[in-house]
């Protein structure tokens, strides 16, 4: 029986684009190029996945785009990329009444910060689960049984809300249920949640869609 909804972050809860950031960093730096972005990709990744600490990932990125001003404006600049998927994030106030809702993503440091202190609807989840926090990134099991032991639940009790196919995969392996969600099918992720026959769905779904 399921009795907690863990959601993704990125594109589920929160979409992102982070070509805002690197545009406006290069206008600050006046660059006429744009940094060599596989190591920036990397860098993130790594501090994504706790490999990487904050001051050698801030060190790195500064370095790549030559930024000779604040840290508190890089950092600024680097995290202002969100923006809230609305339909989700009223599905999830909907839903919070009728079971408790846990955070599981692949998020670094510096945007964890930012968005909790930014987004107050983070307050209806009871607990989450962060890669940078647990040295391992979706899809690897590894991150779903950490996910489950620090939220005190059984694989069965679980359904999973995740934008990546690879990350839906891999949860359904650990015995979890879990539906892929695409912003832009809004609705269609709405039946899918009904057709699992949950109590609750009726009223969330009505709730997210008026």
């Amino acid at each position: 029986m399921i009795e907690a909804a863990i959601f993704d972050i990125g594109n589920v809860l929160l979409r992102f684009n982070y070509s805002i950031a690197i545009e406006r960093l290069r206008l600050i730096n006046a660059l006429r190029e744009l940094p060599e972005n596989e190591p920036l990709v990397q860098a993130q990744r790594e501090l994504e996945s706790g490999r990487m600490s904050r001051e050698g990932f801030l060190a790195q990125a500064m370095l790549a785009f030559g930024h000779t001003e604040s840290e508190e404006m890089f950092l600024e600049v680097w995290s202002d990329i969100f923006y809230p998927n609305w339909p989700m994030v009223e599905f999830a106030r909907a839903l919070a009444p009728h079971m408790p809702l846990y955070l599981l993503s692949n998020i670094s440091c510096i945007h964890h910060d930012y968005i909790f202190r930014k987004y107050e609807f983070f307050s209806l989840f009871r607990d989450g689960a962060f890669s940078y926090q647990l040295g391992c990134l979706k899809p690897d099991p590894l991150i779903y049984q950490k996910a489950l032991d620090r939220f005190h639940l059984q694989p069965h009790q679980v359904v999973l809300f995740d934008d990546i196919a690879e990350n839906v995969a891999a949860a359904r392996a650990c015995g979890w249920t879990a539906l892929e969600y695409d912003y832009h099918h809004h609705t269609d992720f709405l039946r899918q949640v009904q057709a699992l026959g949950l109590t609750f769905a009726q009223a969330a779904a009505t709730s997210s869609s008026s």
